[in-house]
This record gives structure tokens, C-alpha cells and sequence, in this order.
């Protein structure tokens, strides 16, 4: 059997694959969030690491790096999984990040403004969360494994499935 292949998503990016032998991971996620979305009919896998809830805070950035922002780039993960024939029926939606590393009074809350945009636009696009890993004062590490759908986030210095 071959050796898995890591296909890393950066911030402010998105990847989909159909590949059972790659791993989709991302890194240190702070006020970040990672929306994991996988189709286990089809075996499809794809992440999002979006840093902000809203792009009309930056057109310029928006037009640049639209997976920046959650309210552009996870509509386009979604849109990847329909490209490659999924249904909105067979996908599972995980989620993590939204943490406060450096916001101890809660000045920014930028994970807390992520995750409310994130899930107003899942509440109106009947979008359901199977599972999560939100909030807290930690980074986080998530990796999606194609071929079987496991989710794991490591933070901590412990790694749990999702």
C-alpha cells in the first residue's frame, strides 16, 4: 500500500480531493476556523482555513484570497464538493478553531465572530455540524483523511478524533 499523501491547507485557502490515500491537514488554528466536509458515498474530502467572518472589510483582499473570509470562501468548499458530485444529503460537516489565544478580554473575538457567521450561514442553508472543537485559549492542528472520512485535532500536545 502506498504511503498517504499530506496535501497541506494554508490560511486563507481551500482543498478538495478525491484521493483515499491523502491526508487534507492544516495548522495552527487560532481565531481561525477549519470546516471540514466530507461525502462518504463518494469519498470526498475538503477543508477551508478562513480568518475573518466578513470581506466587505477588505474588497481588495476579497478579490485576492477569497477563502480569507467565511462568508466567500465556504461557500466555494461547498461549491467544490458539488463539482465533484456530491449532494448537500451526503455530506458531513466538521468544524474547528474559533479559539482566543491573544484576546484575554475578549476586546476582538474574532473566533467568536467567525464561528456565529460560520453557523448563521450553515442555520440558513440547512447545513447540520456532525462535530466541533471551538473556542477555548488553544491551536489547533486538524487533519481529514480522504480515504476513510477520520478527523482528527491535535491541541495541546493531544490528538482526538473529531
Amino acid at each position: 500500500m502506498a504511503a498517504a499523501r499530506t496535501v497541506v491547507v494554508d490560511i486563507a485557502d481551500i482543498k478538495v480531493s478525491e484521493d483515499p490515500e491523502v491526508q487534507i491537514i492544516t495548522y495552527a488554528l487560532g481565531s481561525c476556523i477549519a470546516v471540514i466536509v466530507y461525502d462518504p458515498t463518494r469519498r470526498v474530502g475538503g477543508m477551508i482555513h478562513f480568518m475573518l467572518p466578513h470581506s466587505k472589510v477588505s474588497p481588495d483582499k476579497a478579490r485576492q484570497k477569497p477563502a480569507m473570509f467565511a462568508d466567500l470562501g465556504v461557500p466555494m468548499l461547498f461549491q467544490e464538493m458539488y463539482a465533484r458530485g456530491c449532494q448537500k444529503k451526503d455530506l458531513v460537516v466538521k468544524v474547528a478553531g474559533g479559539a482566543a489565544l491573544y484576546d484575554d478580554k475578549g476586546t476582538f473575538d474574532i473566533g467568536k465572530r467567525n464561528y456565529t457567521i460560520m453557523r448563521k450561514m450553515f442555520w440558513k442553508n440547512n447545513v447540520i455540524i456532525a462535530a466541533e472543537d471551538v473556542g477555548g485559549k488553544k491551536s489547533r492542528t486538524v487533519r481529514l483523511f480522504v480515504g476513510t472520512g477520520r478527523v482528527t485535532v491535535r491541541g495541546n500536545g493531544e490528538e482526538a478524533d473529531l
